[in-house]
């Protein structure tokens, strides 16, 4: 076998340990306890995002001492360093989260500063909160040098009352409380049960709607996506990672080699396979931003068309991430969409096998309650939607699993921003039938987009999440679920027509045709456009009034430019 001249792939670190002028800068590494040898390797970044401010990221810190144990075993010299994160759960409902698609940016900045400022030749980052994983990705796909992801992997569910729950029950369980359907001391127990340690949130909300594109993209190792936070075989796990980082640096594949199109194509037709969370839409369209590589609104719709919903987990469905990682985790899935031809099994991935070879290596259960055959599927259509109509000229997204072919219409119940809403929900004061509206919660709006899994757990908490459609130009939590509309663009505060509606227009939501619309002429929206003004950004100074004068369109993934 071929030795690698590992001293020929520092490529960037070079720059900093070689000639005589570079003492300096070699004088301040030895400090740190470097030698020669050290000095000779590729240098590699590693990207910790362990936090205290989130179960998400608590545990991150053994995961990355392992990765790092990789790059040495495979001769690099790893370099830890930390970023943000924002806990979506912890923030939800609050002002606070606004700052979360912000910290996405964030990080991606903050990696790629350190990474390019350091001048490192390859990059591991390792994440847990729904933000950490775009934001890594983002960095990754900028920095095009050889790159590996570590998923922190999920909580397991906790126990209340004889069964399984998640942190969406309590949040559902605030609006049953509101209702007077439990009683404070039900609610204080399910609090106190539902997360009983560290992980992300157990379902398949944002984050491991995250982790399991980042897996059928590539740019993390087969299994990743679903193996529990406490599994003992995690740490094994990210030591290898730390390893096949330094292989893949040594075969020449870089971010840009495995993030093609084909392979951005597959991740959304799993995420649409298996009902994933609605952000996956802004996440997947920034990352390919940055990878340069061309993804439209109309490829979620067009692959959720064609593709079957065939995954029974939650928040639609019974099953938590742990539950699927005894099976297979995400290759039961890909498996059965391959050999229905639904994904391309040639895309390359970061251990330089392609994507059917990935999937074959992986053992999984036939015989399982979870993932239906594609032949059987739970929906012939997957679990995502694109609207567009005179409410949505540029767009809107709808997790539509469970609700494909089903229309809503009724009177507008227009609310700026978050907290009216919920204070009118609080009070029971919407019936079946409304269709809420949540506007200036858009990227330059709030600022920051907010989820707003505070107001659809309660609507579903209180009964009504089949009976009350809801639509905002803001996001929804990856547990959300229900007819709720975001994403709509234009945004309010840009002129969007969301911005004009008034309390009682009638506004149809029909699904099976992606429309949304709303019963006014052109005239009545001239007429009221003429007379409209935006709410006021309270933001100016600081980070939130930065954002909101550097983001994007929903509609082109909220990046900032």
């Amino acid at each position: 076998m071929m030795q690698t001249d590992w001293k020929s792939l520092k490529h960037k670190s070079k720059e900093i340990t070689e000639g005589p002028d570079r003492a300096p800068a070699r004088a301040m590494l030895r400090a740190m306890g470097l030698n020669d040898d050290d000095l000779d390797k590729p240098f590699i970044g590693v990207a910790n995002l362990a936090s205290d401010v989130t179960p998400c990221n608590v545990h991150l810190g053994k995961f990355t001492q392992a990765a790092k144990q990789g790059v040495r075993n495979g001769n690099g010299t790893p370099f830890e360093f930390g970023t943000i994160t924002v806990s979506d759960g912890i923030s939800m409902g609050t002002e606070g989260m606004k700052a979360s698609l912000v910290s996405r940016e964030v990080i991606a900045d903050s990696i790629e500063v350190v990474t390019f400022g350091e001048r490192m030749d390859g990059l591991i980052t390792v994440a847990g909160c729904d933000k950490n994983m775009p934001g890594c990705m983002m960095a990754i796909a900028r920095l095009n040098i050889p790159s590996i992801f570590i998923y922190g992997g999920s909580i397991m569910p906790g126990q209340f009352q004889g069964r399984d729950v998640n942190i969406q029950d309590v949040f559902e369980a605030v609006g049953a409380y509101s209702k007077g359907s439990i009683s404070a001391e039900d609610l204080y127990e399910l609090e106190c049960n539902a997360c009983p340690g560290e992980g992300s949130c157990a379902g398949l909300f944002t984050a491991n709607t995250m982790s399991t594109a980042i897996e059928i993209l590539g740019l993390s190792l087969p299994g990743d996506a679903s193996i529990p936070a406490i599994n003992p075989n995690k740490v094994a796990q990210c030591e290898k990672a730390g390893e096949v980082l330094m292989q893949s640096m040594a075969a020449g594949i870089t971010p840009r080699d495995i993030l093609t199109r084909e392979a951005f194509l597959n991740a959304i037709t799993v995420v649409v396979s298996m009902g994933g969370s609605t952000n996956s839409v802004l996440h997947l369209m920034a990352i390919a931003r940055e990878a340069e590589v061309d993804l439209s609104l109309d490829d979620f719709d067009k692959l959720s068309r064609n593709t079957p919903y065939i995954a029974d987990m939650k928040p639609g469905g019974r099953y938590v991430m742990a539950d699927l990682d005894r099976y297979g985790g995400v290759a039961l899935i890909g498996k059965r969409l391959l050999d229905a031809g639904l994904l391309n099994g040639d895309t390359l991935a970061v251990n330089g096998k392609t994507l059917g070879e990935n999937l074959s290596s992986i053992k999984t259960t036939d015989d399982q309650p979870i993932i239906s055959d594609v032949s059987r599927p739970r929906s012939k259509t997957g679990g995502l939607a694109i609207l567009y109509g005179n409410l949505a000229p540029e767009g809107a997204v709808i997790k539509v699993a469970g609700h494909q072919e089903k229309v809503y219409k009724g009177p507008a119940r227009v609310f700026n921003q978050e907290e009216e809403a919920f204070a009118a929900i609080q009070s029971n004061s919407i019936v079946p039938g409304d269709i809420v509206v949540i506007r200036y919660e858009g990227p330059k709006g709030g600022p920051g987009m907010r989820e707003m899994l505070a107001v659809t757990a309660a609507l579903i908490g209180q009964g009504l999440g089949d009976d009350v459609a809801l639509i905002t130009d803001g996001r929804f939590s990856g547990a959300s679920h229900g007819p709720m509309v975001g994403h709509i663009a234009p945004e309010a505060a840009t002129g969007g027509p969301i911005g004009l509606l008034q309390e009682g227009d009638i506004i149809t939501l029909d699904i099976p045709n992606r429309q949304l619309n709303v019963g006014l002429t052109e005239e009545q929206f001239s007429d009221r456009k003429s007379n409209w003004t935006p709410i006021e950004n309270k933001y100016k100074t600081g980070v939130l009034a930065k954002y909101a004068k550097l983001v994007s369109s929903a509609s082109e993934g909220a990046v900032t430019r």
